[in-house]
């Protein structure tokens, strides 16, 4: 898939990845949802079918296996399988969330190891940086590596961990110099086979509950010296650059959700009927739709420009990464509370996907740093 594109809109081969996508996520994802969601499980189904089309990681570079997807198109296949299911899009982009500090700073040896089981549906990617005590502000974390001859022992806890325990491959903030701060945290590759790794029991979640989030545990974990990403003291570096780049994923996400919301809604009150016509016939209703509609709208266009940026590495990417974050998915949780009230009484329970929908929608607020963090990165980088 090309880089030449200059404008944020979608190319020709872009939209046949969406047709593509969405074909396949109506087919092998949307009917395992609300299963998915009720029973709380992984969705297996979504792995497979993703995997089988080559679609859970394809940011990869060729070089690696993979497909060297660009940036929007990455964000295309997250947003149309989250207008399915937004366990399932946490797949593909949490495989790039986990992946990319070893794409950016790793060494050859590095990304030629675990890019390449990656890319081909061998191994998921986990990215670990929040802990108990450090979760905006990740630079107070706890969790230590210490160098003993050609290896590092690592010990500390990890916490709201996505794909914790289905991942292979971890990649783990850890402080090196304590000293320093942020300039003394080093970044590593751990192995879900490594011996002292485990995993706390998978969290009671309010949404996305087929994407298991978990505390990781690290006890005397002893590494090759080799699975540092980058030179020491640059890890938190890494971890920041990461983000600018995948809060446009998050965006994506967010408005994936949305759109899947809009669309039931839209379908709904063309069919619910009161006062001897289809409640779609109501301004009320209709101006519900059209702020809908237009916010959702304005979120993709932005998210878009952010992809395009985050492909180029614009030097305001910092800020449309943060803007494109924090305004999805603000939309996206307006978008889907308005797709339960468009419901009415139906809306509220589970068996339409609206609710289900609301739930998902609320951690993208959250995840990759509180709306908040989001405003107060937005003010710093301020085009």
């Amino acid at each position: 898939m090309g880089k030449d594109f200059d404008l944020y809109r979608p190319s020709e081969e872009h939209d046949m990845l969406r047709e593509s996508v969405r074909a396949l996520a109506e087919a092998k994802i949307a009917p395992f949802a609300a299963a998915v969601d009720e029973e709380g499980r992984f969705p297996q189904e979504a792995l497979d079918a993703l995997v089988a089309n080559d679609l859970h990681a394809v940011h990869v570079p060729e070089a690696y296996g993979g497909a060297g997807a660009d940036a929007l198109a990455t964000v295309i296949v997250i947003e149309e399988v989250a207008r399915v299911c937004g366990s399932s899009s946490l797949i593909p982009a949490v495989n790039k969330l986990g992946s990319l500090p070893v794409i950016l700073s790793g060494s050859e040896e590095l990304k030629a190891k675990y890019l390449g089981p990656l890319a081909k549906g061998d191994a998921m990617f986990s990215y670990a940086l929040s802990e108990p005590d450090a979760g905006s502000d990740a630079a107070g974390m706890k969790t230590r590596a210490v160098r003993d001859g050609d290896f590092w022992i690592l010990n500390g806890v990890k916490r709201w961990i996505t794909n914790a325990g289905e991942s292979e491959y971890y990649t783990v903030m850890a402080v090196t110099d304590p000293e320093k701060r942020s300039k003394g945290i080093s970044a590593f590759v751990v192995e879900k086979s490594d011996e002292g790794v485990s995993f706390g029991a998978p969290e009671k979640k309010l949404g996305i509950k087929g994407s298991p989030t978990r505390e990781v545990y690290f006890d005397n974990v002893r590494i090759p010296a080799d699975r540092m990403i980058g030179a020491e003291g640059t890890g938190f570096a890494t971890a920041m650059k990461t983000l600018d780049h995948t809060r446009v994923t998050i965006a994506a996400q967010a408005i994936g959700i949305a759109q899947g919301a809009l669309d039931y809604a839209k379908g709904y009150v063309k069919e619910r009927k009161q006062f001897g016509k289809p409640i779609a016939d109501f301004q009320g209703v209709q101006f519900m739709l059209a702020d809908m509609a237009m916010k959702l709208e304005a979120a993709r266009q932005l998210t878009y420009a952010a992809a395009a940026k985050s492909e180029r590495v614009d030097g305001d990417l910092t800020f449309f990464g943060a803007a494109a974050k924090c305004f999805a998915s603000d939309v996206a949780m307006e978008v889907t509370i308005d797709a339960v009230q468009l419901l009415g009484g139906y809306g509220y329970t589970r068996d339409y996907p609206v609710e289900r929908m609301m739930r998902d929608a609320k951690i993208t607020q959250i995840y990759e740093g509180t709306n908040q963090v989001q405003r107060i990165v937005m003010a710093r980088n301020l085009p």
